[in-house]
């Protein structure tokens, strides 16, 4: 599975930005999201950067707690 939102970038390069389809496919994701600019938000996290953060704060069972209620 991708983590990119396809249908959503699609939608912002051929409707928002007025690309041609070859122009849209044309581009590298980090191009796309400069054209975007700074209301695009940051580029969603990819696999590495998720497996990293899992091993530097591992779930545990001390994480889950005690019911509350």
């Amino acid at each position: 599975m991708s983590g990119f939102d396809w249908p959503g970038l699609m939608r912002a390069g051929l409707r928002d930005l007025g690309l041609r389809p070859a122009e849209f496919w044309a581009l590298t994701p980090a191009e796309l999201w400069l054209l975007l600019g700074p209301e695009a938000g940051e580029m969603p996290m990819g696999r590495s950067r998720l497996d990293a953060l899992s091993q530097a704060y591992p779930d545990t069972h001390a994480d889950l707690g005690a019911d509350d209620g």
